[in-house]
């Protein structure tokens, strides 16, 4: 029988430690579109070839280099599949990544069709952009090769702007860690792909949705700009965009594992600050208390990642108030608010979005980044 003081570590382990990294750490890589679902089209090129080609790189990458990393595929062939199915192939995995690879295009009809360029990240959320949402819809509007697909989904129209709102009120609870690794996707993609950072977006995409994991949707670059076509379509290409994946993730699990702490490490630190002996005459209630007493949250809005440090007079800061910043693995995040009940914080956060609709809360504890 375990003894009163063993348990009351294991209690403060489990508390004060939010993130648990499952053993094996499994990664779903989801090549976008398939078989009669061929996406968005170049001259020559088809989507759905591009994203099973990069899927399949990345995730050998991923085997060659983790050991103790799972790599399992919606699809390694070219074939069909919902998005009822991909999602569900990666929550009967149990994943803890979901990774969804596509390429981007817009509407034959734009002027910018055959110019614009530029590799952007999504996670789930609100889409007051424009642009945002003509993402979402389009890749959304795949359901309708599906049979009873207003069955499947609820009555969900992926043209209608209107049945976005669902989207207004549903919160991903892995959007912290989704948004961690889409700026990682995001500074990787400029650095090592040489993409034009086009930036980490929040949109309604169902395949995110469905997924009970930290999830992020990777637009690669334009298949309709013909010279990113042929980026796209080369073997050159291909393998810089799983590289840059690949280091993405690399760095990603890297920050998971660093804080991946043991029970005796907590015990140590909760000590030091509040200098509570742990014995087995102290019960589990009254150092659950002086841990959380000791251990302050503040919340702060989010609004802005950037590979490189913006300067304090930048006009994109204008009427914002105070703007701090803080590092995290080469990305620069910029916040405001230092509010000290989630409620407040909200308040603030609505009035952020206002300007910055991709803006969301973080936590910070004693100074770092509480996750």
């Amino acid at each position: 029988m375990l003894k009163v003081g063993r348990l009351i570590l294991i209690m403060i382990a489990m508390i004060v430690s939010l993130q648990v990294v499952a053993s094996p750490y499994t990664v779903v890589i989801d090549a976008g579109h398939g078989g009669k679902d061929v996406g968005a089209l170049g001259k020559t090129v088809r989507e759905k070839d591009v994203n099973l080609s990069v899927a399949l790189k990345l995730g050998e990458l991923i085997k060659e280099n983790f050991e103790d990393v799972k790599v399992v595929y919606t699809r390694d062939e070219d074939k069909y599949l919902t998005l009822q199915e991909r999602t569900q192939i990666a929550n009967k995995a149990k994943g803890n990544l979901f990774i969804s690879i596509h390429c981007n295009s817009i509407d034959k009809r734009n002027k910018n069709r055959k110019t614009i360029k530029g590799a952007s990240t999504y996670v789930l959320g609100l889409h007051k952009s424009d642009d945002n949402l003509e993402v979402a819809m389009r890749e959304n509007s795949v359901i309708a090769l599906e049979d009873d697909y207003k069955v499947t989904y609820q009555g969900f129209d992926p043209n209608s702007s209107e049945s976005y709102i669902i989207f207004e009120i549903s919160q991903s609870a892995h959007l912290d860690q989704s948004v961690d690794f889409a700026s990682y996707v995001q500074n990787e993609l400029h650095k090592t792909a040489d993409r034009v950072d086009r930036g980490v977006r929040q949109a309604g995409f169902l395949v995110l949705a469905r997924t009970s994991m930290p999830a992020a949707l990777v637009e690669l670059d334009f298949i309709c700009n013909p010279v990113e076509e042929g980026f796209l379509g080369s073997k050159k290409g291909q393998n810089k965009m799983a590289l840059a994946i690949f280091n993405a993730f690399k760095k990603y699990k890297g920050s998971l594992d660093s804080k991946s702490v043991s029970a005796e490490s907590i015990v140590r630190k909760n000590k030091n600050e509040s200098k509570l002996e742990v014995d087995e005459n102290v019960s589990a209630t009254e150092v659950v208390d002086s841990v959380t007493k000791n251990s302050q949250l503040i919340y702060k809005v989010q609004f802005m990642t950037s590979s490189k440090r913006i300067k304090s007079g930048d006009k994109r800061f204008k009427n914002l108030g105070d703007v701090e910043s803080y590092k995290e693995n080469g990305v620069y995040k910029y916040t405001i608010g230092n509010a000290e009940s989630e409620d407040e914080a909200k308040k603030l956060l609505k009035e952020v979005r206002k300007k910055f609709d991709e803006a969301f809360i973080v936590v910070f504890k004693n100074g770092e980044r509480f996750k």
